[in-house]
């Protein structure tokens, strides 16, 4: 039989083709007869969405956002406003979220909410940027883990072995990094860093230890997966209520003062770098097709979670920039790199700022948690719908969870280890966190239109008017950033037009082969049918 579909033109066919959307029922149905085993309850639920959010910001990038980065304007005491201003973003996104999961719990998150709205290409599209955002967040967060790991170890250098206290620059860096500090020490990168056929090579061990662990962790199931997060969450919030009750008494109202050093312009820049903390609510919808009861818990989790972390990421702000000046002043490098444990040294309650070390760990450890599985499921989704090999569908045998995804996240988190700068990296997580919140509040609104009569178990209040000012709040942070993050605003363009590229040469052509296959799945069933009926 002639093929039905060949090479991508530009046809009324092919404008069709791309823009067909995926029955929501028919994503249901998928779900019921291959879909992921059921273990999370709500609690559950919460305690993933609180590790994913509580973590990275606090622990790796608040110092930036209040006191400034290479491209960014710190926010000051201001801080505090920018937290506010980015989980009012937030907020709105998270309803139009809650009303999908609860509408099609299956895998996939904001990428099957655009295939049921916006079609196959825009489809794909997201699901690439959300690559974007879990994955290289992954290494963000994989490398700022490493850091904190090597200053804890350095903190027993009187008991432990030199190599393991103060490991060797290339072994605990990427090759920029370690030039980088090497340079600022006055050495020479060259006769430090060893090299391979000429080739300088640096291998950040700790990170790469953190993905194998948080991978086998991953491959034995979500609800092991829960349990571990919920360790470290109650770990994280003890030392975090440490450090507020203990440096509440250290706070000098004078820091506050001025209270926006960089006006509008700082305030919305710390918005949108602490915009990267937030990332984990969203990774929750991603996990609805393992929820028990998705209509209900899923809501209840991504809101909770939001609601819980916002209120923590105040009042660390306050403690923060109160007993560490901001306004118009430099700022050493440690309070960058790990702000609340350099107040705690800087107090002279050196224990604190050791479990604080530790506390950051097990923060960064959930974060890693929910990256990963969030990814995979996205994938999962995706191979699903037939952008990438069916292959990758296969669950393990005993745990039925998707391994050879999960392998395929940590393989691609290594190699990204390698190569990328972890704040260009966090940036462009960013730029994926944005698009895809946007997307998310464009379809409530189209699906509204289109299937009205659909059951909503829960519903976006004051809609259209919340889903817009999710889309006016999140696309305004994107773009007034875009003048200042030079780097990844050029990088992020590249990397849509790359996954289009990849859309047309491979995704394209794969879905139309399986609708050649299917069409004449029925083609035969007819002849069958007919060939019956005139026996008879």
């Amino acid at each position: 039989m002639a093929k039905l579909y060949h090479r991508p033109t530009l046809t009324k066919n092919f404008l069709k083709q791309i823009t067909k959307v995926k029955n929501p029922d028919a994503m249901l149905e998928e779900a019921k007869l291959e879909g992921l085993e059921k273990t999370l309850g709500v609690w559950d639920l919460i305690i993933l969405g609180v590790g994913a959010i509580i973590g990275s910001g606090i622990f790796a990038v608040v110092g930036i956002a209040a006191a400034g980065g290479a491209e960014s304007t710190g926010a000051g005491p201001a801080l505090m406003i920018s937290m506010v201003v980015a989980a009012v973003a937030c907020i709105f996104s998270a309803l139009c979220y809650s009303e999908f999961a609860s509408m099609i719990p299956v895998a996939g998150g904001a990428y099957t909410y655009t295939f049921a709205t916006l079609g196959e290409f825009a489809a794909w599209m997201v699901g690439w940027i959300l690559m974007l955002e879990y994955a290289i967040g992954y290494i963000a967060v994989a490398c700022a883990w490493s850091n904190y790991v090597v200053n804890f170890l350095k903190g027993f250098e009187a008991y432990l072995p030199a190599w393991l206290a103060n490991p060797p620059v290339y072994l605990v860096n990427d090759f920029k990094s370690a030039s980088g500090i090497l340079t600022d020490s006055g050495i020479d990168p060259g006769s430090v860093i060893p090299t391979v056929l000429g080739v300088p090579v640096c291998v950040n061990i700790p990170a790469i230890l953190i993905i194998l662990a948080i991978t086998m962790i991953l491959i034995k199931g979500t609800k092991n997966s829960a349990k571990m997060a919920t360790v470290m969450v109650i770990i994280k919030l003890a030392v975090i209520a440490l450090f507020i009750t203990a440096g509440a008494f250290y706070v000098q109202p004078e820091n506050w003062v001025p209270f926006a050093p960089n006006g509008m312009r700082g305030i919305f820049m710390g918005a949108f770098i602490i915009f990267f903390a937030y990332i984990g609510f969203d990774a929750l919808a991603t996990t609805a097709e393992e929820c028990k009861n998705p209509q209900k818990d899923l809501p209840v989790g991504i809101i909770g979670s939001l609601a819980v972390t916002t209120v923590v990421y105040v009042l660390v702000a306050l403690v923060l920039t109160g007993v560490q000046p901001t306004s118009g002043v430099s700022v050493p490098a440690e309070f960058l790199k790990a702000p609340m444990a350099f107040i705690m040294n800087a107090v002279g309650m050196n224990w604190a700022a050791g479990l604080i070390s530790v506390g950051s760990i097990a923060g960064l450890t959930s974060v890693l948690l929910v990256l990963q599985m969030a990814a995979a499921r996205i994938l999962y989704a995706m191979s699903r719908d037939n952008f990438i090999s069916n292959k990758f569908q296969k669950l393990h045998p005993k745990f039925h969870t998707p391994h050879i995804l999960t392998w395929t996240v940590a393989f691609v988190a290594i190699v990204g280890i390698l190569t990328l700068d972890i704040n260009v990296a966090a940036e462009l997580c960013n730029f994926g966190t944005f698009t895809s919140f946007i997307v998310v509040c464009v379809a409530v609104l189209i699906l509204r239109k289109t299937d009205p009569k659909r059951p909503r178990p829960f519903k976006v209040p004051f809609s259209p008017l919340f889903p817009a000012l999710g889309i006016v709040c999140c696309g305004g942070l994107m773009i007034y950033s875009m003048q200042f993050l030079t780097t990844s605003s050029l990088l992020f363009p590249i990397w849509l037009g790359l996954g289009a590229l990849i859309y047309f040469h491979y995704g394209y052509k794969k879905n139309r082969k399986y609708d050649n296959k299917v069409h004449a799945e029925k083609v035969e069933h007819k002849k069958q049918l007919k060939k019956t009926g005139s026996k008879k």
